[in-house]
């Protein structure tokens, strides 16, 4: 391993997923594989949700008095479905009507064209499939989409920070900061499949796929999808089955899960979600004690958190499983003389709450020297006492 984050078979076009339906299980995102050791450069209980699309705000000239308002009319009117003029939508041909509009959890069926600003054309999907809500697509159209009528036409006019950031994309080839035109058509909308009646290799590619679309987003810094990413992942992985399943199945769809449990660690990191961190990692470990990243991840936890003496245990277990491994060594390094410089701190801290010991160790002899000294004294003058009141005694007695 080395001290980068590596991420493999993730690529940034959007994945054509059929995705299972929701389990009532809660999603393990409290609790991210292919990373390697986190650098120096952490999520909340619930995943983090794609920007609400609410009702939209429409856009429109009013018309004239003499002009008849008809249902046409409502194709030349721009939604600014965020309210901030950065995501809007205009309807180029009617749908089926507000009922036939798809809901989040749906697999949908779209014709994508994706073009610049200025009109230049980059590429059409005519069957792009994705699982509405779940962060398969670029936001512009998970927003859009949404809001959509069966068999309708629109065109969508998409912010660069709705569509592929400030990074751009290599697939398609889209420069940083490019803002987007989407030429979108609502071709099907389904419930998606039961996630107990998929066989065991549905759910392994259906699992693998949230996976890559989380790795896809870690790379971009996008640490909050890619751990809900993550999570849908983890959910169709723990998901029970009415199918049979075989040992080696059961191996691969735990291997998919322990690879998300750490890559989820990984993004909750990046996040400063400590807690949720530990947690993945402490799932990971309960699976794979042996586990160096999910041991290398819950040492740095622990080291954030304060814990050097447990940090330095973990680094030290993983350090056994990878002696050559540079990155284990210098943390170990470094946590080692942390928790020495915070016990002698403490030290210091007791030293100055109880005083200097050795002054007291000799305010406690001096103490016991004066204590010897005042009954040495005590008992030379009584004794003489004694023999005077005797002496008198018997000088009477003669006279």
């Amino acid at each position: 391993m080395t001290d980068k984050e590596e991420v493999t078979g993730a690529g940034d076009n959007p994945e054509m997923i059929l995705t299972g339906k929701k389990s009532g299980k809660a999603l393990l995102l409290d609790s991210g594989e292919d990373f390697e050791m986190l650098d120096d450069d952490g999520i909340d209980d619930d995943p983090p949700h794609l920007e609400d699309a609410g009702g939209g705000k429409k856009t429109k000239t009013e018309p004239a008095e003499d002009q008849d308002v008809s249902p046409s009319s409502e194709v030349d009117e721009w939604m600014d479905i965020l309210g901030n003029g950065q995501l809007r939508k205009k309807v180029l041909r009617a749908g089926n009507g507000p009922d036939s509009r798809p809901t989040k959890g749906q697999n949908v069926v779209i014709h994508l064209k994706t073009s610049l600003a200025d009109g230049t054309l980059i590429e059409e999907q005519p069957e792009l499939s994705f699982t509405l809500g779940d962060g398969d697509v670029i936001q512009a159209l998970d927003l859009t989409v949404q809001l959509m009528e069966m068999g309708e036409k629109a065109l969508v006019q998409a912010d660069a920070k709705y569509a592929y950031g400030a990074l751009g994309s290599l697939a398609p080839e889209v420069l940083p900061s490019a803002d987007l035109a989407l030429e979108v058509q609502l071709l099907d909308a389904t419930e998606a499949p039961d996630l107990e009646l998929l066989s065991p290799q549905e759910r392994v590619a259906l699992a693998g796929q949230k996976r890559e679309r989380g790795n896809v987003y870690y790379q971009r810094g996008d640490y909050a999808f890619a751990v809900n990413s993550y999570g849908f992942a983890l959910q169709i992985t723990e998901s029970s089955s009415k199918v049979d399943i075989s040992p080696e199945e059961e191996e691969e769809l735990m291997d998919i899960k322990v690879k998300c449990l750490n890559n989820m660690a990984a993004a909750q990191l990046k996040l400063d979600h400590y807690e949720a961190a530990l947690r993945s990692c402490v799932s990971v470990l309960a699976h794979q004690p042996d586990n160096i990243k999910a041991l290398f991840r819950k040492g740095k936890v622990l080291a954030l958190q304060g814990e050097y003496a447990d940090a330095i245990m973990n680094l030290k277990t993983a350090l056994k499983l990878e002696p050559s491994n540079k990155t284990i060594h210098a943390e170990l390094s470094k946590l080692v003389k942390k928790h020495s410089e915070q016990k002698g701190a403490e030290q210091a801290m007791y030293k100055k709450m109880l005083g200097n010991p050795g002054s007291g160790g000799m305010q406690k002899h001096q103490a016991k020297s004066s204590w010897g000294v005042s009954w040495k004294w005590l008992f030379g003058a009584t004794a003489v006492a004694i023999g005077g009141v005797a002496l008198s005694v018997v000088i009477a007695a003669r006279n």
